[in-house]
């Protein structure tokens, strides 16, 4: 389904909010508070989260007049795809989904979720960062679901690389630049980071730290701002330390990527909070050895971040039971024990981030080494900007990868800010040509 003027986005709050038309309440068979049901209320839920059987255990063993049957779905693309193709034909769709932050929209826009503002307490909300917040209300008095996991970024070093070079961690960008000359400098092999032309969700959460958000409301119509002046300027910054040629600028996640953290050729990342997990496994020999911190900073009076990656759990559209949906969702994603059991069985990062650091007491093992790990952790996790995610958030992504590549081949930073501008009248092109209202 398209949105069209004056049908699929409507202003809110200051007509700065997306409504879906469908997306008010649950369908034509909600029994309310479920009081006239036969037996039980009976929930399903789409999640690709591992264990979470085990979670949701908790929760049928203290409700049993609403109980929920985990249904495990493939996560990213194929869960969107197979919810949106359920509510189409109007039969078949879950009452709970998990979905990723930067799918919201689309499945709002494709009236798939529930807009469930008004069964939700007054407090939920102050359970999370505000930019964590801003991703399931897209900025409005609507919401569409309550945050699970967040992936807030960080810097992670070789702590022992910097010592022997008497480097500071750098807290400002300038600094960051300024290491990675040193570094380099030092040893021609050696690289504080690199710049991966395969990632738009790394390079997302870097302009988000800057203050960009690559969409925005505008009554009942979308904007695209993909080439805004903080993400002109995140593209400028990289594309100079590359043509400059203190950082790489070769992709992540490749065999050589994964050799250079091993071998001590790659020796910084910036990264989410679930990078241990990463390092464990591709740079096994080097535990002990790295440290994590705040992201370096554009103003250092005002400390930010951005994420990369995270997940939310809402209510569809044709749930018949939205009030009791929300209720779960609400106890999975902010309950102590049960967020709790999330970090145990399923091994996320909390978005709630009140009891993310009660959860998350002892480091990771990787990082034994760091015994505040988790309580840096939270200390950004609470700086997250706001950003706004659009409903073709998947072709701005794929005109990163394209665009970043040319860019990185060329190795100039004029070449990345040309990147940028391309993705922003490609992205703009495909929301208009898809049919929905666009405002310039």
């Amino acid at each position: 389904m398209r949105l069209s003027t004056g049908t699929r986005i409507a202003a809110l709050a200051a007509a700065t909010a997306l409504v879906a038309s469908a997306c008010s309440g649950g369908g034509d068979g909600d029994t309310g508070d479920g009081a006239e049901a036969a037996g039980p209320v009976e929930l399903t839920f789409w999640t690709w989260a591992p264990n979470m059987e085990k979670v949701v255990d908790l929760w049928n063993a203290d409700h049993p007049d609403v109980q929920v049957t985990v249904n495990k779905q493939d996560g990213g693309d194929p869960a969107v795809t197979k919810l949106l193709t359920a509510i189409k034909a109007g039969s078949g769709a879950p009452d709970i989904m998990q979905a990723e932050y930067q799918k919201i929209p689309q499945l709002v826009s494709a009236d798939a979720l529930a807009d469930i503002s008004g069964t939700l307490g007054d407090d939920v909300a102050g359970h999370f960062a505000d930019g964590v917040w801003n991703a399931v209300t897209l900025g409005s008095d609507a919401v569409y679901a309550v945050p699970q996991d967040s992936g807030p970024m960080q810097f992670y070093y070789r702590a022992d690389v910097f010592a022997d070079l008497g480097i500071d961690v750098p807290t400002t960008w300038d600094e960051y630049a300024a290491a990675a000359a040193t570094i380099h400098e030092k040893d021609p092999e050696m690289y504080l980071g690199t710049f991966s032309a395969n990632d738009a969700g790394w390079f997302t959460g870097l302009t988000q730290q800057a203050g960009a958000s690559w969409y925005g409301i505008d009554g009942d119509a979308w904007v695209v701002d993909v080439d805004s002046d903080a993400t002109r300027k995140v593209a400028e910054y990289w594309g100079g330390l590359v043509e400059d040629g203190v950082i790489d600028n070769k992709p992540m996640y490749t065999p050589e990527w994964n050799a250079a953290l091993n071998d001590g050729t790659q020796v910084g990342w910036l990264s989410a909070i679930w990078a241990p997990g990463v390092l464990a496994g591709n740079a096994a020999d080097t535990a002990g050895s790295w440290e994590m911190a705040p992201m370096p900073q554009w103003d250092a009076n005002a400390p930010a971040t951005g994420t990369w990656g995270g997940s939310a759990t809402g209510v569809t559209s044709q749930s018949e039971h939205p009030e009791q949906a929300a209720e779960f969702i609400t106890w999975l994603n902010t309950d102590p024990a049960a967020v709790q059991a999330l970090v145990d069985e399923s091994g996320i990062y909390p978005a709630d981030v009140p009891a993310s650091t009660e959860a998350l007491s002892d480091p990771p093992e990787f990082f034994s080494n760091q015994p505040d790990f988790y309580e840096v952790a939270a200390q950004t996790a609470g700086t997250v900007q706001p950003f706004t995610y659009g409903p073709n958030i998947n072709v701005a992504f794929s005109a990163y990868n394209d665009e970043f590549a040319k860019a990185t081949k060329a190795k100039k930073a004029t070449a990345f800010v040309d990147a940028v501008e391309a993705m922003q009248r490609i992205t703009l092109d495909d929301l208009k040509s898809s049919g929905f209202n666009v405002s310039e």
